[in-house]
């Protein structure tokens, strides 16, 4: 049975600061982390910063994300970079800060979360004419990453709930990888997998059939037994399966023997007493 790789969730979020350069140098220190998994929007004056939520007065566990509030993108880069994560010393760091400081021998999933607006489509396939007008929409932030991409020699993989992104993706840098992440419509997920010909899908833990995580709602989807393979459908196009997120053991060890070829994990160490190992 192959072993998946493990990516770290916003740089294995369960044991540190998410998204900080902190988070991203501990985990790319461990030797089962493969990539890096992180999120980016711009600030105020476009620059690619890494964070997740639109929001910085969201919060973790009751815990506020930072001690800043209002939205990221109409948050000047001086501001972010005076904050702080989670109670830490960890601030948001720009993309490329961020790249500099790991090493190239991590890949890193950028996730593009958002472009600086609030009307996104998530998950949505778009029809012909809603299509180009999001690439449209998405096209200024994805150049400003994929600028700050270029300096670092490491592997990329580019994904996104917005199709919009992935056109943008698709059309600026055809060379990078890319992957549709899947919410709560696992044929639509597919469907704009295919119509960008994506590397790789990324559905959520309990999409995954013949998995006792199905009967459990989780990420949009409801529990109950799945009508589509989505592992088989996307082994059988050639695209690789990385799912999101395992938060223990027995998650990881349960995706892992269904077949999947990369699981996205909060915690490090969740593989290591897998059966696939």
């Amino acid at each position: 049975m192959a072993v998946p790789i493990v990516i770290a969730h916003r740089g294995y979020a369960g044991v540190a600061p998410e998204n900080t350069i902190g988070a991203a140098v501990r985990a790319a220190a461990a030797d089962e982390t493969a990539m890096l998994e992180i999120d980016v929007q711009p600030a105020a004056c476009g620059t690619p910063v890494v964070i997740h939520d639109v929001r910085l007065d969201g919060s973790r566990d009751g815990r506020p994300l930072t001690d800043a509030s209002g939205l990221v993108w109409e948050t000047s880069l001086e501001d972010l970079r005076a904050t702080r994560v989670l109670g830490t010393e960890g601030t948001v760091p720009t993309l490329t800060e961020f790249l500099a400081a790991i090493p190239e021998t991590v890949g890193v999933n950028v996730e593009l979360k958002n472009p600086g607006r609030s009307d996104l489509r998530v998950g949505d396939p778009l029809s012909n004419g809603e299509r180009a007008k999001r690439r449209e929409v998405w096209t200024p932030f994805v150049e400003r990453v994929v600028e700050a991409c270029a300096a670092f020699d490491g592997e990329f993989l580019f994904s996104s709930f917005c199709e919009g992104a992935l056109a943008a993706v698709r059309e600026i840098a055809p060379a990078y990888a890319a992957a549709t992440l899947v919410w709560d419509d696992l044929e639509a997920g597919l469907e704009i997998a295919r119509r960008y010909d994506c590397e790789a899908i990324h559905p959520p833990r309990n999409a995954i059939a013949g998995t006792g995580l199905v009967e459990t709602s989780y990420a949009g989807l409801s529990e109950g037994e799945r009508e589509i393979d989505i592992l088989e459908a996307a082994h059988a196009e050639g695209r690789t399966v990385n799912v999101w997120t395992a938060t223990n053991w027995h998650q990881f060890e349960q995706l892992a023997a269904a077949g999947v070829d990369g699981i996205i994990a909060d915690y490090p160490g969740l593989g290591a007493g897998s059966s696939a190992r």
